[in-house]
């Protein structure tokens, strides 16, 4: 059986973050085999649009016509449409489809640059967003489409509401233009659902409407319902833009492959791990094992959350002899330690390993000898913390400037052993500062 269809009618981006190029990229990674109709040419970088021409509207009818009598269609997304005569066209082929249509009503580029004129506009609203499955404006589209001015959650709302009175099945309104430390995105269909994320700083985001809308897309047409394939999209993005490209002079592009990197590199950060475990197994490094035990743990290159580390499956304990571990390794086999890692990479991305080990005044002396120390008091961490491992990486980088150091230590609060944990760029100077330290910390009597 063929992988189900998606066809993106949308305009070309020649420096490839946005547009036609980021769509197919996005539908490829989620699973579908993306088709396209292009509707105009740009000559545009990561600055802005240098110059536009559409497609003649009977082009654009005859690619999608074209992609659906031979491929067959099971979805469909809407992109750049320059004009009122291109959007008509798309319309014309659309509107009265068996298949899901997403309408993402693209107006302006994130430069500032106009990408559909003022009678395009029309169209979009009048027949567009009436055939769509789910239409997925930005704040300032949904204010051009609905005249709901959109400041926060709240409006985006009563804009999402606004536009399904105008036939939308559903409505994702964006919030990335919006002010504040997170983005919301308002999803509005039979219920509102919020989908909240941490603002990344200076995010390289160009694509990023692309990227959504091509994801709900490819997971509509692999039998997804709407809601499932709107979370799913969020969470693609979230990695998406956490990982955005530095490429060009301007804001960069989203890294619409994020999701696919990660599960790719999942075979090297396991293998790192076992590599990492079979290199502490020895007396040697009995004396930096922790009563609750040691935790290895390795990130993908892309990882956002746990499921993407790797990690040894079960602890490190000391046994007669030296170090044991329990089993090998497995993808979000920690949540402690990995979410340490996760936090301390939302500031300093080249830091993808870690472990925990025992805090003995003898192993302390020995960190503080070699590596940079930084120190943290559990005892202030408040009640209403997120999570431990979150507010410890947020307050050790926060109060360092985002440099990560080779070593956090902290004395332990109530019901909680001290521990020192150890960061690395990779698994091999891991095993390195590991080793380094077993070498200057005498192995205990019951060891062997």
């Amino acid at each position: 059986m063929g992988r189900p269809v998606v066809l993106t009618v949308a305009g070309s981006d020649s420096g490839g973050g946005a547009g036609i190029q980021a769509d197919l990229k996005t539908i490829g990674a989620r699973g579908a085999f993306g088709a396209s109709a292009i509707t105009a040419l740009t000559a545009q970088n990561t600055t802005g649009v240098r110059a536009s021409e559409r497609t003649d509207p009977e082009l654009v009818r005859e690619q999608i016509r074209a992609v659906n009598e031979d491929l067959g269609v099971d979805a469909a997304k809407t992109g750049m449409l320059a004009d009122a005569e291109v959007a008509a066209a798309a319309a014309d082929e659309l509107e009265a489809a068996e298949f899901p249509v997403v309408v993402d009503p693209v107006v302006v580029a994130q430069s500032g640059d106009r990408l559909l004129s003022a009678d395009g506009e029309e169209v979009v609203r009048d027949r567009l967003v009436p055939a769509a499955t789910l239409v997925t404006p930005n704040a300032p589209e949904a204010e051009l489409l609905t005249d709901v001015g959109v400041e926060t959650p709240a409006d985006a709302a009563e804009a999402g509401e606004a536009l399904r009175e105008m036939g939308a099945d559903a409505a994702l309104v964006t919030g990335g233009h919006l002010d504040g430390d997170e983005v919301v995105d308002v999803f509005v269909g039979d219920e509102i659902r919020e989908f909240r994320s941490r603002r990344v700083p200076d995010a390289n985001s160009h694509g990023s409407g692309c990227t959504l809308s091509a994801a709900v897309a490819a997971d509509l047409a692999l039998g997804c319902d709407r809601f499932e394939a709107v979370a799913n999209a969020e969470s693609l993005l979230r990695r998406a833009v956490t990982h955005g490209l530095d490429i060009g002079e301007g804001v960069g592009p989203v890294h619409s492959l994020a999701d696919l990197r990660a599960r790719a590199d999942a075979p090297r950060a396991l293998d790192a791990v076992r590599e990492t475990v079979r290199a502490f197994e020895t007396p040697e490094v009995a004396p930096l094992i922790p009563e609750v035990g040691t935790t290895v743990v390795v990130a993908t290159t892309t990882a956002t959350e746990p499921a993407d580390v790797a990690a040894s499956e079960g602890r490190l304990t000391r046994v007669p002899g030296g170090v044991r571990a329990p089993g090998g390794a497995a993808m979000g086999a920690s949540s402690h330690v990995a979410r340490l890692l996760l936090g301390v990479r939302e500031h300093d991305s080249t830091v993808t390993a870690a472990c925990n080990l025992r805090a003995s005044d003898a192993v302390r002396a020995a960190v503080g000898e070699q590596l940079a120390v930084a120190t943290v008091d559990r005892t202030a961490e408040p009640a209403d913390a997120a999570g431990t491992m979150d507010w410890v990486a947020e307050r050790v980088l926060t109060r360092r400037d985002g440099d990560a150091p080779d070593a956090i230590v902290d004395g332990g609060a109530h019901g909680k052993e001290p521990m020192v944990r150890l960061l690395a760029p990779d698994a091999a100077t891991l095993r390195e500062r590991v080793l380094g330290l077993a070498e200057r910390v005498d192995v205990p009597s019951n060891a062997g």
